[in-house]
């Protein structure tokens, strides 16, 4: 039979009870037992502290393995609990407002040159100059970078474009147009082939020239800078002309080249509609 605390039971000496509830006893040598050490309760929280210590240590590792975004994701989720993801913020609210302009050939070669001496490299230099001009309008901290800048291992921003012009030599008279792409082994392929649509669209409607996605070469999928910076940069390549049959616009309005480029990446960072490009054949 089970037996009921607040009962009494008869002393086996004398029948007198016995009140087995110490707190309505007189008796002051009865003292409430202790809590017990709870081993569980201990490990359990040394392997928290474990846990935390060790994604502070991560985050201080400059590897692209542990991306940040992911890191960010684990301690939001840690903070709210412990069995819920956090999702991933939008591209407005992760980014610091950090964009990478490489302007092509600057300070290792000319590029492609003309018969009157003019080169890719002044042409890259002057729209690049132009479209940093232009983002720091728009409120962006913006890095102009040389063709093979230190900066550029893990680089770490919202965009990475690197801009380029292509060749001076004739070739028929069709050679006229724009290409542009990203990395052919994206990390974020849905952010590389935002970018580009947002590029290629806002580019054709502010210069007029032709979108060539179909001449697009290795040289600029496998371009060098696609594996230096930090794989949570979305970065693309842009052929903006030919300097020959191009090259009154590159040269005599580079400010609507600049414009175009601007207009594509803040359709990529704003998260604007875009309109489906059909590539030139």
């Amino acid at each position: 039979m089970p037996i009921n605390p607040e009962t009494s039971i008869p002393d086996s000496n004398n029948g007198s009870p016995i009140n087995t509830d110490a707190k309505f006893s007189g008796d002051s040598s009865v003292k409430p037992e202790r809590e017990k050490f709870s081993v569980f309760g201990s490990i359990q929280s040394i392997g928290v502290y474990a846990f935390l210590l060790a994604s502070l240590f991560t985050l201080f590792t400059p590897n692209n393995l542990f991306s940040g975004q992911t890191l960010e994701r684990v301690f939001q989720a840690w903070q709210a609990n412990p069995t819920v993801i956090a999702p991933v913020n939008n591209i407005a609210s992760t980014t610091t407002g950090r964009i990478g302009i490489v302007s092509g050939h600057w300070k290792n070669d000319s590029g492609s040159v003309c018969p009157d001496g003019l080169t890719e490299e002044q042409v890259n230099l002057t729209i690049a100059t132009l479209v940093q001009q232009k983002l720091i309008a728009e409120g962006f901290t913006v890095d102009l970078l040389e063709e093979f800048d230190p900066r550029l291992s893990l680089y770490q921003g919202i965009a990475l474009i690197s801009i380029h012009s292509d060749t001076c030599e004739w070739i028929s008279n069709e050679a006229t147009g724009f290409k542009v792409t990203a990395a052919i082994n994206s990390v974020y392929p849905e952010k590389a082939s935002r970018l580009v649509l947002c590029m290629a669209d806002r580019y054709q409607s502010a210069t007029g020239l032709k979108y060539l996605a179909n001449s697009v070469t290795n040289d600029m999928t496998y371009y060098h800078a696609f594996d230096e910076i930090h794989t949570e940069t979305t970065a693309a390549i842009i052929e903006t002309g030919f300097m020959n049959l191009d090259r009154q616009i590159l040269t005599q309005h580079p400010d609507l080249v600049a414009q175009g480029i601007v207009d594509g990446l803040l359709c990529y960072i704003r998260n604007e509609s875009v309109a489906t490009t059909q590539p030139t054949p």
